[in-house]
């Protein structure tokens, strides 16, 4: 299989701070993510002033509705350009899921490789419009939506320029963390079947299992939020993955990615030395004379495999001995007529 795609989802767990944000690029690259994504917005473009916030805001926010968070968290064209030149320099991608348009064109001129739709925009029609207008590698999260809602969201993208060899789709349950019982990674493959589209998984929930799981399944990009430290003040820490977890579910993909093969039923190159060992041969366990008929009563399945192997048992029964031949003795072809 090609290579699953990594991502470290850094959101807006920088709280604000560009340094934060570095350390975040440097930590990702050392646990082996393939992207470090950030999120761009203006506040006043994404929320009312009055918007509340969703359960989990309120749990780990200080702030008391959404615009007011959001604020804080901007990252303005400047700090953008910091923190893609920053990934340069550590050789990680960089990516970042805008929430607006004016975010969408800031984005648009640093000509980025891929562009994500976070879940909340799969409804906006001029989001995807624009979206699609790029004509770039591009990925879809469908949290919160249903099967009609992602369709509709795949048709006014192709409407509006994005080739179908473009677009990958996310399974995904936005809930922080997700329960393992809203997880539905099954519809992760209905998604493909119906489709055609490649697909992968954003994952909320706690721990790295989940991840793992959608690999084997197929997905082609992983993406999980990640923090510094789970404890700092904010909205999404405490869903996040700390940098020694990240690092544990980039080695256990790569571990399933080799694990995976290429579908072709044979022995594998460490096994072969290992066939004739664990295999077994028919042996003689009566003393047959020159002449004699041999009964399936005479005959044994010993390792090791290196004589006629005892799936040919019944082709052995009833063939007649060209010489003596011993208990514990191991049938060739040589001894029969």
């Amino acid at each position: 299989m090609d290579k699953v795609i990594i991502i470290a989802e850094a959101g807006v767990n920088h709280n604000g701070d560009i340094d934060r944000a570095f350390e975040m690029i440097v930590a990702a690259k050392k646990c082996g993510a393939d992207f470090i994504k950030f999120q761009t917005f203006q506040a006043n473009l994404l929320a009312s002033p009055d918007a509340k916030q969703a359960n989990y805001q309120l749990k780990n926010a200080a702030e008391k509705n959404q615009f007011e968070m959001l604020q804080k968290l901007e990252l303005d064209e400047n700090a953008h350009q910091l923190l893609i030149s920053e990934c340069k320099k550590q050789k990680i991608g960089f990516l970042s899921s805008p929430f607006d348009l004016e975010s969408i064109a800031l984005l648009s001129r640093f000509d980025l490789e891929y562009y994500k739709i976070p879940s909340g925009e799969i409804t906006n029609f001029p989001y995807l419009r624009e979206i699609a207008k790029l004509k770039k590698q591009t990925i879809l999260s469908t949290g919160m939506a249903d099967f009609n809602e992602v369709s509709e969201a795949i048709n006014i993208l192709f409407k509006f320029g994005l080739n179908k060899e473009s677009l990958t789709l996310l399974q995904c349950t936005t809930e922080y963390p997700c329960p393992f019982e809203d997880v539905n990674l099954n519809a992760m493959l209905t998604l493909h079947k119906h489709f055609g589209l490649p697909v992968g998984y954003s994952d909320h929930t706690s721990g790295i299992e989940v991840s793992i799981a959608a690999v084997a399944l197929g997905a082609s990009i992983i993406e999980k939020h990640f923090t510094l430290n789970k404890n700092l003040p904010g909205a999404d820490h405490k869903a996040s993955l700390d940098p020694d977890e990240l690092k544990s579910m980039v080695v256990a993909i790569r571990n399933i990615e080799l694990s995976l093969g290429d579908g072709v039923k044979k022995p594998s190159l460490s096994e072969l030395q290992n066939l004739i060992p664990a295999r077994k041969s028919i042996f003689l366990k009566n003393a047959i004379k020159k002449g004699e008929l041999i009964k399936e009563s005479d005959m044994i399945a010993l390792r090791p495999g290196d004589g006629i192997s005892a799936i040919y048992w019944d082709d052995v029964i009833g063939k007649k001995a060209l010489k003596d031949l011993t208990i514990g003795h191991k049938v060739q072809n040589s001894d029969f007529e």
